[in-house]
């Protein structure tokens, strides 16, 4: 059997070393927002896939996790993703956009985007941080860097309201009955992004 498509469970946090290694049907994969980690070859080899989205919270992409996804035209990063280790785009032959949402270009390891077409494929970044990625190792051998229309990321509170009865047990939504409710406020955040 082939594998051609994935969806991950909004528990998983990191995708392990070389988990999806070779399954050249692999066209979809579906990465959670509560993923934090791209292990180091995780999706080595994945020449059928042709799009790639990380999310927000992830922070890191490990070594070739991405190395010799052949069928790759487009890959978007989350604007929290710091750092992008060794080959971790390498031999994405294909790949005609970049889209990174981070303000702060993410420190790449050597050869990150080695055979990318650096003069065809174009880098669309937060139009404040186009001089940031213009002199940051790696990023800065893309010719083409353009603004995303994304102006700046701000992170604003949400406020999240828990209701338990009496007796201590949690109610689900507001409560719908008469009588005695406590609630719990619980601040949380979330990133906006403001647009041009």
């Amino acid at each position: 059997l082939c594998l051609t498509s994935v969806t991950i469970g909004n528990s998983v946090t990191t995708i392990g070393d070389y988990a999806f290694e070779n399954c050249s049907g692999l066209t979809s994969v579906t990465i959670p927002n509560s993923m934090t980690t791209i292990g180091h070859g995780a999706f080595y080899g994945c020449s059928g896939m042709t799009s790639v989205t990380i999310p927000n919270n992830v922070t890191s992409i490990g070594k070739r996790a991405f190395y010799g996804c052949s069928g790759l035209t487009s890959v978007t990063i989350g604007n929290s993703v710091t750092s992008i280790e060794h080959e971790a785009f390498s031999g994405c032959d294909d790949v005609a956009i970049i889209i990174s949402y981070a303000a702060i270009p993410p420190i790449c390891e050597s050869n990150t985007f080695e055979y990318i077409d650096k003069l065809q494929c174009t880098l669309q970044v937060p139009a404040a941080s186009i001089n940031s990625y213009k002199t940051a190792d790696q990023w800065k051998e893309f010719y083409n860097i353009e603004a995303t229309g994304i102006k700046d990321v701000k992170s604003e509170p949400i406020m999240h309201n828990h209701y338990f009865t009496l007796g201590g047990h949690k109610q689900e939504g507001m409560p719908m009955q008469k009588g005695n409710t406590i609630a719990r406020s619980e601040e949380r955040f979330s990133r906006n992004a403001e647009t041009d």
